[in-house]
């Protein structure tokens, strides 16, 4: 199990973490934004938190912190889902496919990597 929680957890942290490009504001980046309808500064959000929350995910403790970026990685991706297939765009299975990853990471997470039930 602890291989396949850092093979997914490695997989959707350099999906978040590669997410920094979003604040360099790229052709094709802004592009992206317009055709699923986003404004521009939600680019810079999800450009700052996203790759917060993909060096969270990767560090050792921080068991509150991490569930906060789970749980923001699935809405980010489960807007995304909604956006790209609404806007027509051919590439809005890539979100999905994500989600899975993100969700076997969260359940086969290491007991030192959960929160404690109080």
């Amino acid at each position: 199990m602890k291989i396949v929680y850092w093979i997914t957890t490695a997989l959707v942290a350099a999906s978040l973490i590669m997410a920094v490009t979003y604040l360099l504001g790229g052709k094709e980046v802004i592009e992206g934004f317009e055709k699923v309808g986003y404004p521009q500064h939600l680019r810079i959000v999800l450009g700052i938190a996203k790759p917060l929350a993909g060096i969270v995910l990767l560090m050792p403790g921080m068991a509150r912190l991490k569930e906060w970026a789970y749980a923001g990685a699935t809405f980010a991706w489960v807007m995304a889902t909604i956006a790209n297939k609404a806007s027509g765009q051919s590439e809005w299975f890539i979100p999905p496919i994500l989600i899975v990853l993100l969700f076997v990471s969260y359940v086969t997470r290491p007991a030192s990597r959960r929160m404690r039930a109080a």
